[in-house]
């Protein structure tokens, strides 16, 4: 049989624990038409994917019709991509385990496949960003979790049950702060959002006569911290001095098993620049395999996560999956 109507475009969708985007892609990455709403206001997952399902047709019809649709591809934190699923998310608001993949398919009658947000991070800056051409590389992800991916000769690594490169969790202090996982001392606890305030509330309280701008703040988050930075605030730029150690050593421990091209760091953390770069590559050097030292480049990414570039990367990932359709 000829098949005369090529399906060349696809559904992206980005699931934070607080905005869900979702963009219609083409087959050579343009985003034809984008939404997005509020994860919160949707508790439980049957309301949520009934909502999401329904802006996804609204979409569609209102920009060149469903028959033009392939697949969807979701990015989430905690998703397995082997099952599908959401298994313990710490940041969402459903628990347990979530079939979403499989939940949004029934909706849409279209394949959707789903994945980690480390692991589509990486699969978007294999596709578009700066990983392009590389076979062996890491991608870390840098927000209210810390999750990685890497990829080894062309090919992203999952693991035998879907879990590969869980880096936020491994411990790095024995007996240390309460990760939401619920163990104590992962890395995620200190370098991820709520890690790093930690750091600028023990650097405050450490060097209490000296004076800071943030102390006189009402709240702090690590994008305030950067500022303060840019303002030249001594406290401030050794919170993130101290970030960068943690995850430089972690980092270095990682590559000398891996032994990667390149270290991309992606996420709303990353965009610290230089104040989280410059310290995670000196004990990145300090502690990596001497074969290897001056050899694995690491650097922020240039794509704009938290925008447009996480739907990317989920339509790279709705490319991956077989094509079903109860309407062929």
């Amino acid at each position: 049989m000829i098949q005369d109507t090529l399906k060349t475009r696809v559904i992206g969708i980005d699931i934070s624990f607080n905005v869900t985007k979702f963009a219609i892609v083409d087959i050579r990455g343009n985003i034809i038409a984008q939404n997005e709403f509020l994860t919160t206001e949707h508790p439980t997952v049957n309301e949520y994917v009934s909502y999401l399902s329904d802006q996804i047709i609204e979409l569609v019809e209102a920009n060149g019709g469903y028959e033009t649709i392939r697949s969807v591809g979701i990015s989430v934190p905690s998703g397995n991509f082997l099952t599908g699923s959401i298994e313990n998310a710490t940041n969402l608001p459903w628990k347990g385990i979530v079939p979403l993949a499989a939940l949004l398919r029934d909706r849409l009658s279209i394949a959707v496949a789903l994945a980690n947000r480390a692991h589509v991070r990486a699969l978007g800056e294999h596709t578009f960003g700066m990983a392009h051409g590389m076979k062996d590389f890491i991608v870390i992800t840098m927000g209210y979790g810390l999750g990685s991916c890497f990829y080894s000769n062309g090919h992203a690594h999952i693991g035998a049950n879907g879990f590969g490169g869980e880096l936020g969790h491994s411990c790095i202090v024995e007996g240390g702060r309460l990760c939401g996982c619920g163990k104590q001392g992962c890395l995620e606890a200190y370098c991820a959002h709520k890690g790093i305030i930690a750091n600028a509330k023990s650097v405050m309280e450490e060097f209490k006569d000296t004076p800071s701008i943030m102390r006189d703040l009402p709240e702090l988050d690590p994008q305030i911290i950067q500022e303060c930075c840019d303002k030249g605030d001594e406290l401030a730029i050794e919170v993130y001095r101290r970030t960068g150690h943690i995850l430089g050593v972690c980092l270095a421990n990682y590559a000398s098993i891996l032994n990667p091209e390149a270290i991309i760091i992606t996420g709303g953390i990353s965009r610290a620049g230089h104040w989280l770069i410059a310290p995670t590559t000196d004990a990145f050097e300090e502690h990596v395999f001497r074969n290897i030292r001056n050899k694995v480049k690491i650097f922020a990414s240039r794509l704009s996560y938290g925008g447009s570039s996480d739907v990317l990367g989920a339509s790279a990932l709705a490319w991956h999956v077989k094509e079903y359709s109860l309407f062929k």
